[in-house]
């Protein structure tokens, strides 16, 4: 008997799920964080079905792919334009952020690989998607009746938030495209991210929801409203840390994991272990990400960066696309590069980065102190937001000279405030009661045990804007206080007219 009981608890404790993932996104560094959880459940036993650009090159157990590949060619005509974006506004960045993730929804949907999959009689427990504003994707999910769960490449940010009605006052909760005001005390920064928040919200509410709507619609043969699906949401996963930002308001079924992704780390090749190792005066990190390419750089900007780096007696590892003639002799190029590898060896000095997310994610976790040069979507908060913790130079790409460039590198050098306090955040993020990986599963298991975790989900979402904002209230109370001003004045009114109007003219007598 009690051998039985142990063997139903081990059945139990084994259960093996069918889990659907997708990254509409052809951005190898959003697909990583889809694929490092992926690869979690696929080892741990469960069957993992992804969706995405790109395919494994050698198979993995339990793991089987779908290929949106058609999505790779329609970005990089993104990407060319990106570096012009450094000088665009928070709202141009938005509309390229929607108008991309419009298109990946559509080419997605009309993929016969994914239209096959829709059409088939598979099932899952659950449809985990890298959320990069594809709404109508969403319908996958719900036509295999599964909970739908949402991991944002962003961390959690406003472009999330209605999903799952999480507040954010933008008293002092700054919106992911807007640069953060120094104090939240400033009454024309506190206006200005009020008006952007609410003007973001209506421009996807008028503009952006109906394309989708119209796309669920076409695709999926449901009586069930988008909406409905949307709101909905089980879970989010954010790629985020309390150690990269301040803190939020936040409903129970949003789950921050920020590093997360991080490790196992390999070996380095021998050569650059080498180049590392014998850095005697340390080692500057520079890379722009995976959508950005430093070979796309104009000639002006690259020789700023060459000249400025031939200045320092530290090494230099930069990311960088083409061989390049005349390189200073501290400087070493690689077309790719293994960032956490490099990042975690104790010679780097900095990291010069765009600020990307999963950039300054790893910049935390490793305690590199960084200089910023953001350029597009969320970059420009990214790195106002860790400058402000005290690790970070934030140099705008649209300022960038070589006289300032050596600046930035001498104060992150030779100030030590900067590698302290790095390391410092970085102490916070390691001190958690689990890992991020581990919390990260657990999560996403719980939902699946609980039928979709209904008991997270907040009462907020049954209300309209209006109401959850108690815009209803305060006018009712408006009317209240305006009609009893009103009715003291009326009343003041006809008083002081039987006072002064309703007496009779003393009539003079005449001789």
């Amino acid at each position: 008997m009690k051998f039985l009981l142990v063997l139903c608890c081990v059945l139990w404790g084994a259960q093996s799920y069918k889990l659907l993932f997708m990254c509409p996104m052809p951005s190898p560094s959003h697909f990583f964080l889809i694929f490092r959880l992926a690869k979690e459940f696929a080892d741990r036993g469960h069957q993992v079905t992804v969706i995405s650009p790109f395919p494994q090159k050698t198979p993995i157990k339990n793991y089987r792919d779908i290929q949106i590949l058609e999505v790779i060619d329609s970005f990089e005509e993104i990407k060319k334009i990106l570096f012009n974006m450094a000088d665009k506004g928070p709202l141009d960045n938005l509309d390229l952020i929607y108008r991309a993730g419009l298109g990946a929804t559509t080419q997605i949907l009309e993929n016969k690989n994914v239209q096959s999959l829709i059409n088939s009689n598979e099932t899952f427990d659950a449809f985990i998607i890298e959320q990069f504003t594809s709404e109508a994707l969403l319908g996958i999910g719900h036509r295999f009746g599964a909970p739908i769960i949402l991991m944002s490449g962003f961390g959690t940010t406003n472009l999330l938030n209605h999903f799952v009605a999480n507040p954010a006052p933008s008293s002092y909760v700054w919106n992911v495209v807007m640069k953060p005001s120094t104090t939240y005390k400033n009454f024309w920064d506190r206006m200005h991210n009020f008006l952007l928040s609410n003007y973001i919200d209506f421009q996807r509410e008028q503009y952006f929801m109906p394309e989708h709507r119209k796309l669920f619609k076409k695709y999926f043969n449901s009586d069930v409203e988008l909406d409905d699906i949307v709101y909905n949401v089980s879970l989010i996963l954010g790629n985020s840390h309390v150690s990269l930002y301040k803190a939020v308001p936040q409903v129970p079924n949003i789950i921050n994991i920020g590093g997360f992704h991080v490790g196992p780390l390999k070996e380095l090749p021998t050569d650059l272990q080498n180049f590392l190792d014998d850095a005697k005066n340390g080692v500057i990190l520079f890379a722009l990400g995976t959508n950005l390419k430093s070979s796309d750089l104009k000639p002006e900007i690259r020789d700023a960066f060459l000249n400025a780096f031939s200045k320092i007696k530290q090494k230099v590892l930069w990311k960088f696309e083409k061989q390049l003639d005349n390189l200073p002799e501290n400087v070493k190029i690689m077309e790719w590069l293994p960032q956490q590898e490099v990042l975690a060896h104790p010679n780097v000095r900095a990291f010069i980065t765009h600020g990307g997310m999963l950039s300054v994610v790893e910049t935390v976790y490793f305690g590199v102190p960084m200089i910023g040069i953001p350029i597009f979507g969320d970059q420009k908060s990214n790195i106002a937001t860790v400058a402000k913790r005290g690790y970070c130079i934030n140099l705008p790409f649209t300022e960038l000279t070589e006289e300032k460039l050596s600046k930035a590198l001498n104060e992150i050098l030779n100030n030590p405030k900067y590698r302290k306090n790095a390391q410092k955040l970085s102490q916070i993020m390691h001190d958690r009661p689990v890992k991020a990986l581990d919390e990260a599963v657990f999560w996403i298991e719980h939902v699946i045990r609980h039928g979709g975790a209904p008991h997270l989900r907040t009462d907020a979402l049954n209300l309209k804007w209006y109401q959850r904002e108690m815009i209803d209230i305060i006018g009712f109370l408006l009317g209240v206080v305006l009609l009893f001003l009103g009715s003291i004045l009326f009343i003041l009114k006809t008083m002081l007219g039987w006072m002064f109007c309703g007496r009779s003219p003393v009539k003079q007598k005449l001789n």
